[in-house]
C-alpha cells in the first residue's frame, strides 16, 4: 500500500465528516453562490488544511463535537483565496476544470470569494473564543500581503530566496500553523503542546509550498490540474529557478531569462528551463529545502505520546514530500 492510500485509510471517516460539513454550513440563500463556491470548494481538493485541524485537535485531546465543523473554516479561507487568486492571475485551470471567473464572470467570483471569507469569520466566531476569530483574521491578513507582494515582484527576475520565503510564509504556512494553533486552543492544550503542533503546521506548510512549486516543472497538466509552466507564465519567479539563476553561468542565465520573459514560450523552451534547472541543481535545492522543514514539523511531533494520531500526522508530513498532484 503507497503512502497516500494508508493515509486515506486511516483518515476515511475523518474527510467524510469533513466533505458533509462543508456542505451544511455553506448557507448561501442564493444559488449562484452554491454553484460559485461549490465549483471551487468540491472539485477534488485534497482537505489537507481541514484535515490537519482535525488531527492536530485529537492529538490535543479535544473532546468535544464541533471539530469538524470548525475545521470547514480552514477550507472555506483557502477557497475564498484561490478564487481570488486565480482572477488576479488570470489562470485558466483550477484543478483540471476552468477557473470560475471564466464560468460566472470576474465580479461574482470576487463577491463569492468575499462569502467564503466571511463564512470562515462566522465559524470562528461559533467556537466563543476570542483569539480563534484573531487568529483567523491574522492569518487573512498575512495571506492577503502575501498575495500581494508576490504581485507587485511579478516578472522580475531580481527576487531573493529570502523575499520567496517571506512569500510562502504569509501566503501559505501561516494558513497551515493558523489550523494547528486554532486545534490546540479549542483543545485547551497546554502551552507546549500549542507551541509543538504549532510548530508542525507552519514547518508543513512552507515544506508544502516548495513542494507545490517543484510540481510546476515535474508534473504533467493533467496530473497537475492547471498549465504546466503556469507560474511563469504569470510572472511568478519560484525557488528552483530563484535557486538556478543565482548559480548559473553567465551564457546560461541570459537564455533562462530570454524564456522566463517570453511569456508565450514554447513547450521546447519548456523542455531546455528544465534542464537547465536540473543542471544547476535548483531542483534539487528546492527538494532539499523541503525536506529539512519536513524534518522540524516532524521533530515537532516528538512532544506527544506515540498514537495512530501521530503517525498519521507524520505519514502526511511524508505525503508532502512524496506527492505528485
Amino acid at each position: 500500500m503507497n503512502l497516500k492510500h494508508k493515509i486515506l485509510a486511516m483518515v476515511n471517516d475523518d474527510l467524510e465528516d469533513i466533505e458533509t460539513a462543508l456542505k451544511q454550513n455553506l448557507n448561501p440563500y442564493l444559488d449562484i453562490v452554491s454553484q460559485t463556491a461549490g465549483h471551487i470548494l468540491f472539485s477534488g481538493g485534497k482537505r489537507l488544511r481541514p484535515l490537519i485541524m482535525v488531527l492536530s485537535a485529537r492529538i490535543c485531546g479535544y473532546r468535544g463535537n464541533y471539530d469538524k465543523t470548525f475545521s470547514t473554516m480552514f477550507e472555506y479561507l483557502h477557497a475564498a483565496t484561490l478564487l481570488h487568486d486565480d482572477l488576479v492571475d488570470e489562470a485558466k485551470l483550477r484543478r483540471g476544470k476552468p477557473v470560475a471567473h471564466s464560468v460566472w464572470g470576474n465580479s461574482i467570483a470576487v463577491l463569492v470569494g468575499d462569502f467564503l471569507l466571511a463564512r470562515a469569520l462566522s465559524i470562528a466566531v461559533e467556537t466563543g473564543r476570542k483569539n480563534v476569530i484573531g487568529i483567523i483574521a491574522e492569518v487573512t491578513e498575512h495571506m492577503s500581503q502575501g498575495e500581494i507582494h508576490q504581485l507587485i515582484r511579478k516578472g522580475r527576475l531580481d527576487l531573493a530566496e529570502e523575499e520567496y520565503m517571506m512569500i510562502i510564509q504569509n501566503k501559505t504556512a501561516l494558513l497551515f500553523q493558523g489550523a494547528c494553533r486554532v486545534s490546540a486552543i479549542i483543545s485547551d492544550a497546554a502551552e507546549k503542546e500549542e507551541k509543538a503542533i504549532s510548530d508542525y503546521g507552519y514547518n508543513l506548510g512552507i515544506a508544502f509550498q516548495m513542494a507545490d512549486d517543484l510540481l510546476d516543472y515535474t508534473s504533467d497538466t493533467g496530473s497537475l490540474g492547471k498549465e504546466v509552466g503556469a507560474d511563469l507564465k504569470e510572472g511568478k519567479l519560484t525557488l528552483p529557478v530563484i535557486y538556478s539563476l543565482k548559480k548559473a553561468g553567465l551564457e546560461d542565465r541570459a537564455r533562462m531569462k530570454m524564456i522566463i520573459k517570453n511569456k508565450e514560450f514554447s513547450i521546447h523552451d519548456f523542455e531546455i528551463l528544465i534542464a537547465l534547472l536540473k543542471k544547476y541543481e535548483g531542483l534539487k535545492y528546492t527538494e532539499k529545502q523541503a525536506e529539512k522543514y519536513i524534518a522540524e514539523a516532524k521533530k515537532a511531533l516528538m512532544v506527544f505520546e506515540p498514537s495512530e494520531t501521530r503517525e498519521t500526522l507524520l505519514n502526511i508530513a511524508d505525503y508532502v514530500l512524496a506527492r505528485k498532484v
